[in-house]
């Protein structure tokens, strides 16, 4: 699969998950769940225990899902996660080391980038999709403003999302979203692949209505 065809994909779902675990062992239940409630597109972050391992073992599992790298603030790290097989690579930070990377193996990069500065340097350096990072603090209408003068950006708002406000993020022009704890928050109870799924699934269902 070409970088265009992987970016296509990411574009077209308008969904990434993010699985950030302490525990390895979570790993499989967490996915087996996000995959259950219709996700397509998921990271597995580089601060996860063992996440080369989990990116390899999750690419031969699931081969039609889109398994990248998340947290990837170096281009160690993203010669790291490339390795493992990572079928794109998203950040937190800009970093030039990290989209040459990516682009020398032909996959995409979701960039990290909050102010006009950063977001111009993502841009010029070739950046695939922004990840306007930590959306939440800013809000909505920081997106609108921002993509004013960088309307040729696509933009991914991570941080702060959830299902009462990621309207409010597409209206004001997110190309689509991260969502990291909300899709795994379980209140106390037992980790399981049903409640999960049953969290993913109420996400997938409403960004539909952006196809």
């Amino acid at each position: 699969m070409t970088r265009e065809e992987t970016c296509e994909i990411i574009l077209r779902e308008k969904l990434i998950a993010i699985v950030r675990v302490r525990d390895a062992g979570n790993v499989p239940v967490l996915i087996a769940g996000l995959v259950a409630g219709g996700i397509s597109v998921l990271e597995i972050t580089t601060n996860s225990p063992d996440f080369t391992v989990k990116i390899k073992e999750n690419r031969e599992r699931y081969p039609d899902i889109l398994i990248g790298a998340g947290t990837v603030t170096n281009r160690d790290l993203a010669i790291k996660a490339i390795d493992a097989g990572a079928q794109f690579l998203v950040s937190p930070n800009t970093h030039s080391g990290v989209i040459s990377v990516a682009h020398d193996h032909n996959i995409p990069v979701v960039m990290g980038a909050l102010t006009p500065t950063e977001v111009g340097e993502a841009l010029e350096q070739g950046a695939d999709i922004i990840k306007l990072f930590p959306a939440g603090n800013f809000g909505p209408s920081y997106l609108k403003a921002i993509k004013a003068p960088f309307d040729k950006g696509r933009f991914f708002a991570v941080g702060g999302i959830h299902l009462e406000n990621m309207e409010k993020w597409m209206e004001s022009g997110a190309d689509g979203l991260g969502l990291g704890s909300v899709l795994t928050h379980i209140d106390g109870l037992k980790l399981t692949e049903e409640i999960v799924a049953h969290n993913a699934r109420k996400y997938v269902e409403k960004i539909k209505q952006y196809e």
